[in-house]
């Protein structure tokens, strides 16, 4: 698994957070700004608001101008499998749940339409692991 993780990790540049909070405080803000910081970037999915870190919000994957690399879920497990279908519909090539979001179900739909798949993993977290950086909060 941590293999895929890597491969993930060092090829995508473009992340599509579905459910990043608009909130400085909240973990998804945290992780968008992280990877911000990292060179990705980030198209906030929060039909709840217009701007979140300094870029246009969507509020649904179906309405983003170009298929992102990764589809970044911050949401219930229950509210995955049409995230996915969108995900699938849109052409993008990695659904990534984050941590404590994991829906099997929808996982396996993903795999079937080609898509790699990564469940209770925080993207930040993995960065970090594989470029030898210190975990950190202040993000």
């Amino acid at each position: 698994m941590y293999e895929e993780i890597d491969e993930i990790i060092t090829s995508s540049r473009t992340v599509a957070m579905v459910g990043v909070s608009a909130k400085h405080e909240a973990e998804s803000n945290m992780v968008g700004r992280y990877l911000l910081a990292h060179g990705y970037e980030i198209v906030p999915v929060n039909p709840t608001a217009d701007e979140i870190l300094g870029r246009r919000a969507y509020g649904s994957l179906r309405d983003l101008e170009a298929p992102p690399d990764v589809v970044q879920i911050f949401r219930k497990p229950e509210a995955v499998p049409p995230i996915v279908e969108d995900a699938i519909a849109i052409g993008a090539k990695v659904v990534w749940m984050q941590l404590e979001i994991v829906n099997e179900e929808a996982a396996e739909r993903a795999r079937e339409a080609g898509l790699k798949v990564v469940m209770d993993h925080c993207m930040k977290r993995e960065h970090e692991r594989i470029n030898g950086i210190p975990p950190s909060k202040d993000w």
